[in-house]
């Protein structure tokens, strides 16, 4: 990985991480719990420069899409790992060659 790779991983996990903290402020009252987070990530990504660090352009449904997808992937390879850094990998590495 190419050191401006390491560096839009960093911004991507920040990014993730400070998604990760709305989205628990925003939904308080059920302690985070959200089924439809995907949508909710998608729009808040997307609203917060998520395309610019990808150096993509990302329909709002494909983003949702890849959020299950790493999501899933995760649960399944790496259930213990932090989540914003491993799905940061995800996108780095489908994006950002």
């Amino acid at each position: 990985m190419s050191e401006e790779q390491k560096q839009h991983k960093e911004a991507i996990a920040a990014l993730l991480h400070q998604a990760g903290e709305a989205h628990l402020a925003t939904h308080q009252e059920t302690n985070g719990d959200d089924p439809d987070w995907p949508i909710w990530y998608a729009g808040y990504l997307l609203e917060n420069g998520f395309e610019a660090l990808l150096d993509a352009k990302l329909l709002r449904s494909d983003l949702i899409y890849l959020l299950v997808l790493v999501d899933k992937q995760q649960k399944i390879e790496a259930p213990g790992a932090q989540w914003e850094r491993y799905y940061a990998d995800f996108f780095v590495t489908r994006y950002l060659k």
